[in-house]
């Protein structure tokens, strides 16, 4: 029987990012923030009330944004940068990879309205491409986290952490469940769910979605092993490796491309250590478009039941 997880609120992820900084805002004067016209998107206003003195507003010049906090590194400054996911990765590659991850500055690029969940904004903001196109950068570590205390522990994290970040999170109100007071470890996966049948590997939004596939799982008789990977690069092998050589097949689901995500990393790592099947839950290779986050998700088939059908497919790859 499936073990049952729940929540009692519905939070966006960026205000967990916003109420992190604020409270190191108070632990660490070394700790700054940058944004590129975007405070009240980013939820960095309370950061830049108290602290004025250590918020920048840079106006829409993302690229001069990451050259700003690689030379505040030079200083012994933690600058933390904030826009949409989109101007974060995509706009600013060339600087990232210039100036941040060569020269392994200690940047945390912090990344609101990722993915389809945007919504109305369109295809030309949800960028489905930003965790492939980072964790290919040398140096640089990925983190997605799944919800509001969960982001909130991750960016709190990543200012201990040494070396450039890409931390990723959204606009939605989705699911609170995870604790409060948790310590958010770097690379470390989360196991939410002991299974026997398939293993499902599951990142930021699409972990709750991958809770309420349990239940239905289970009610077929599926016994599904559940693993919240927030962080994507570097990844936790071993927990990885030791779910599969249980269960004998992958299911990986993400709010990204098919191609350049945690699908793909689960796959190379199998690959090299343990080849298993392997079904992805993703966007199959397209752009999105403008719609509620609630359409766009089942249209782009994210949803719990697109979750059940891949565990259904990978079971019968597997020969069950």
């Amino acid at each position: 029987m499936a073990k049952k997880i729940t929540y009692t609120e519905k939070k966006d992820t960026r205000s967990g990012f916003g109420a992190g900084l604020h409270e190191l805002g108070k632990k660490n004067t070394n700790v700054v923030a940058l944004c590129a016209d975007l405070t009240g998107s980013l939820k960095m206003d309370a950061f830049q009330k108290e602290f004025p003195e250590r918020f920048f507003q840079v106006g829409i010049a993302e690229a001069n944004m990451i050259g700003i906090a690689a030379g505040m590194t030079i200083g012994g400054k933690i600058p933390f940068t904030g826009t949409f996911a989109n101007f974060s990765t995509g706009r600013v590659y060339d600087q990232i990879r210039q100036s941040v991850a060569y020269s392994e500055k200690n940047v945390k690029i912090c990344a609101s309205h990722a993915g389809l969940t945007l919504g109305e904004d369109g295809a030309t903001h949800q960028i489905l491409e930003d965790i492939g196109l980072m964790k290919m950068l040398p140096g640089m570590c990925v983190i997605n986290p799944c919800d509001y205390n969960q982001t909130k522990a991750a960016t709190l994290a990543i200012a201990e952490y040494k070396g450039p970040v890409y931390l990723r999170f959204g606009r939605p109100a989705v699911p609170n469940f995870t604790d409060a007071n948790q310590t958010f470890e770097i690379g470390k996966a989360v196991l939410l769910q002991e299974g026997t049948d398939v293993s499902i590997f599951a990142t930021g939004h699409l972990v709750w979605k991958a809770v309420e596939a349990l239940e239905l799982l289970a009610q077929q008789g599926i016994s599904a092993e559940l693993i919240n990977i927030h962080t994507i690069k570097p990844l936790d092998e071993e927990a990885i490796l030791k779910s599969v050589a249980k269960t004998k097949c992958v299911v990986s689901a993400e709010e990204h491309q098919m191609h350049g995500g945690l699908g793909d990393s689960i796959a190379q790592l199998l690959s090299r250590n343990n080849p298993a099947p392997q079904e992805f839950v993703a966007v199959d290779d397209s752009f999105g478009e403008s719609g509620t986050p609630d359409e766009l998700m089942k249209k782009y088939k994210l949803e719990k039941e697109d979750i059940v059908a891949a565990v259904q497919k990978v079971l019968k790859r597997k020969g069950i």
